[in-house]
């Protein structure tokens, strides 16, 4: 198994650590830090290697309540002392700690720094996961967690600044601890993490995916009555603190332990499903409650074998989908599968192509293989409609895949499907397995399926979001201006996440002055830009997935859509064109996702159709209306 390479530092280089108490070593000695303000400014700059860190940044990690007006010629101070340890003063280290408009930016490398080691190995781990190669994730997961030598920067965090960034490394240390169990289990080696899942549930007691994996190793382990006693204590505490019971999930998990000995967990052929969500969706899941509920009762139940899930370009269709399949790993005993139906650019992607991913990932390729080379990579691989050779591949990887599925219980995402035409050959005729489809269409020509629409967040969603990303402080200090950015964002969540990941940055920036610049429709998508993950590029996919007549339909009803809403009769008028053409102009929308209608029944005439303020806003730029 390839390891993921070491980029080590240079001979005699300080190593620093934040898993646990600030520390530098030189030579596995100690170094002393100086004061608790000089390890405050080292820890903010560790905290945020190779970025920028502004000034006022700094300054609130040392002063957060009053600066001195010597505060700026203190930090100098402070910052000279952090490029002595780390290279010969006015050389090395001059050139490690630059300063630059953006502030204070810190060059590290990942064998100097023990945060930048961790994340190196859990990419590995979770690649190895991913390629189904579980011991090795299991050993380079373990790898990474050796490195956590207790809660981050534990004797600084009475500074609400470092405390801020100390949160955000427990949280990927507790996912890690969380990746790392999981697999043993599944390796069925359940032992070997009771213990540290029980010690890390008495600190993080409502954090579920701990207790259902210590839940889980109990019960492989033959402790059921044990198992059952934590889900017991987790209800009541639920009950007794949030006034809520368990998740669905938690409580089909404990459900299926009852009246059952312990059994042993064989592995999941594929895992795809549970690994991160696409690069756009950075921020832990947030909101969606209801549709969460829905999509696990309804695949939890087993009684419907396709769920889609449709939504906007940005509406959190696949975090959802993604939640939602980690969350059903027991229901699903032979795993859980995600291909992404497009490819970067947005095409779709060749059926053949599709199967011949999906019989890798799960073993459904042998059978195709005794055709001679029908299966191979490279006919698979060719697009429809070639040689008959081609055809006969696609035709051997489409039997392999009905008859995998017709002798298995697993869980198939198909993200981001364009079309009814791209799924059709996939979808399970008999069995036991699941789809769960996201499009950003209705795919109205599939049936019989269960369909969810996402909508736009509630405001307290897109808040929680934003917070998360900003900082709870922050977002206290002026919510009405908070609000006005997640109305403005439209509660669409990429957009949420992008202002959350550009305020994370621009520290500086007043939030009521960034809420001014969104309000701003000629300015807004432009604001909508975090490095290279940009809301009008995610809106000009969907824009191309439209036909040339429904663009300039859209464009025509982006205007009238300003305002709140529009109505049949107001859409008659701009289109310039009759009721019956206007009904089916607007329907046609709201099958492709880009108008939506109400929830209830309710007439054409009477209905008010939204445009999603930012679809409104490119079309707007595309139409010149």
């Amino acid at each position: 198994m390839t390891r993921p390479p070491v980029r080590t530092a240079p001979t005699g280089a300080v190593y620093f650590s934040l898993l646990g108490p600030l520390t530098a070593r030189l030579d596995g000695h100690e170094l002393p830090l100086g004061p608790r303000k000089q390890r405050l400014v080292l820890a903010t700059l560790l905290s945020r290697p190779n970025t920028p860190v502004p000034v006022e940044v700094l300054t609130d990690a040392v002063w957060p309540d009053d600066p001195p007006r010597t505060a700026r010629k203190n930090l100098q101070v402070y910052v000279s002392a952090a490029r002595t340890l780390l290279g010969p003063a006015g050389h090395e280290g001059r050139d490690r700690v630059v300063h630059g408009c953006g502030g204070y930016l810190l060059r590290i490398a990942e064998g100097e720094l023990d945060t930048l080691r961790f994340g190196s190995l859990a990419r590995a781990g979770r690649a190895a996961a991913g390629r189904g190669d579980l011991a090795g994730a299991a050993r380079l997961l373990r790898e990474a967690l050796d490195l956590w030598e207790g809660p981050p920067l534990n004797d600084l965090r009475d500074s609400a600044g470092v405390a801020e960034e100390a949160g955000r490394l427990e949280a990927r240390c507790l996912t890690v601890y969380e990746d790392w169990a999981e697999t043993e289990i599944e390796l069925g080696r359940p032992a070997v993490a009771v213990d540290g899942l029980r010690d890390l549930v008495e600190r993080h007691p409502l954090r579920e995916r701990l207790r259902a994996a210590w839940m889980n190793s109990l019960h492989q382990s033959g402790r059921q009555a044990e198992a059952l006693a934590v889900y017991d204590d987790y209800r009541q505490l639920m009950a007794r603190e949030l006034g809520l019971e368990p998740s669905p999930a938690m409580t089909a998990l404990y459900r299926s332990m009852l009246g059952r000995g312990r059994e042993a967990r064989r592995p999941a052929p594929a895992r795809e499903a549970v690994s991160p969500a696409p690069p756009a969706c950075t921020a832990a899941f947030t909101g969606r409650p209801g549709e969460l509920r829905e999509l696990l009762e309804v695949l939890g139940c087993g009684e419907e074998r396709v769920v889609v899930v449709s939504g906007p370009a940005g509406a959190g269709k696949s975090a959802l989908a993604l939640r939602a399949a980690h969350l059903l790993a027991d229901r699903f005993p032979d795993g859980r599968v995600r291909v992404r139906v497009r490819r970067e650019d947005g095409t779709a992607r060749g059926r053949a192509e599709i199967l011949a991913e999906l019989g890798r990932l799960c073993g459904a390729a042998g059978n195709a293989a005794s055709s001679g080379n029908a299966a191979s990579p490279e006919n698979a691989a060719s697009p429809e409609g070639g040689a008959g050779g081609d055809r006969a591949a696609t035709a051997a990887l489409a039997d392999a895949w009905q008859e995998w599925q017709a002798r298995h219980r697993a869980l198939v995402v198909l993200d981001d499907v364009p079309d009814e035409a791209s799924v059709r050959g996939l979808l399970s005729r008999s069995g036991k397995c699941s789809v769960l489809i996201t499009a950003r269409g209705q795919l109205a020509g599939l049936a019989p399926v269960h369909r969810i629409a996402l909508p736009a967040l509630a405001d307290s969603e897109a808040l929680e979001l934003l917070g998360k990303l900003i900082g709870a402080g922050r977002l206290r200090a002026d919510p009405g201006a908070a609000l006005r950015i997640v109305r403005a964002c439209g509660g669409l969540p990429l957009a949420v996440e992008v202002s959350g990941m550009r305020l994370a940055v621009l520290r500086h920036l007043p939030l009521a002055e960034y809420a001014d610049r969104l309000d701003d429709p000629s300015a807004a998508l432009d604001e909508l830009v975090a490095g290279d993950v940009s809301v009008r590029h995610r809106i000009a996919s969907g824009w191309q997935d439209l036909a040339d007549g429904d663009r300039w339909v859209l464009g025509r009803l982006a205007g009238l859509a300003e305002g709140g809403g529009f109505t049949l009769d107001r859409a008659t008028e701009a289109l310039g064109c009759g009721e019956r053409a206007a009904i089916r102009a607007v329907e046609s929308l709201i099958d492709a996702g880009a108008v939506t209608s109400p929830a209830g029944e309710v007439t054409a005439h009477a209905a008010l159709y939204e445009v999603p303020r930012l679809l409104g806003l490119y079309a707007h730029e595309r139409e010149g209306v």
